[in-house]
């Protein structure tokens, strides 16, 4: 589950509704949980983790000469090892975040965020308004990452590269620990974005997207 209380999604709602109060953009907020699940991670963290192991199995077959050490001659213990690092390399990709996300490197992350972003796109209907000036503001938590899309109407007059300081705010709120302050604090900035690149509000314009959160928990 996304981890906000009640008054935080409140106040990024009063967040959206602050940032369209002077331009015609409609901010559609979305946090995913993570974007992709990545199985191959552990997997391949199960292999490195056996490979080491049976380096350092047969490393000590070689380096004992003391009868003691005659188990180091058995299959069994080959096999024992091999099993239990491949154990401990599943469990750890599992577990720590940190190293899943080294397993995975940043090239697939991006590629599954950008992947994730396009459907939020897409089934959250941000392309659903009269002059096309939808945006979406999405943050994928495992990944650590945030994406900018905007609909024709915005990308007429806001480059990608203007998204950046948007998603510096937003990112430097997640590490902080802070994702609702960070989500504020991003669609902030992109309501005073839109301002100056002149998305102005009309006389006639009306909310057509929803300002609340949109989440998912997988």
């Amino acid at each position: 589950m996304i981890p906000l209380t009640t008054h935080e999604l409140e106040a990024i709602r009063q967040a959206v509704k602050a940032a369209e109060g002077h331009t015609s953009g409609e901010i559609v907020p979305f946090v995913s949980v993570r974007s992709g699940r990545y199985t191959l991670a552990m997997w391949r963290s199960a292999g490195v983790m056996s490979l080491l192991g049976l380096a350092a199995f047969l490393g000590a077959g070689q380096l004992s000469s003391s009868w003691s050490a005659a188990w180091l001659q058995a299959p069994w213990a080959l096999a024992l090892v091999v099993l239990l690092a491949g154990g401990v390399g599943w469990l750890a990709a599992y577990s720590i975040p940190a190293v899943k996300r080294l397993i995975i490197g940043q090239e697939a992350m991006a590629e599954a965020v950008h992947a994730r972003a396009i459907k939020a796109f897409v089934q959250e209907e941000v392309f659903d308004t009269k002059d096309r000036t939808g945006i979406l503001l999405f943050v994928s938590l495992f990944e650590r990452r945030i994406e900018v899309m905007g609909d024709a109407g915005i990308n007429a007059r806001v480059a990608s590269d203007d998204w950046v300081d948007v998603v510096q705010d937003v990112k430097k709120g997640i590490t902080d620990g802070k994702l609702a302050d960070a989500l504020v604090a991003g669609i902030g900035r992109c309501g005073d974005l839109l301002k100056q690149k002149g998305v102005e509000i009309k006389p006639d314009d009306t909310n057509e997207l929803s300002d609340g959160l949109r989440f998912d928990s997988d």
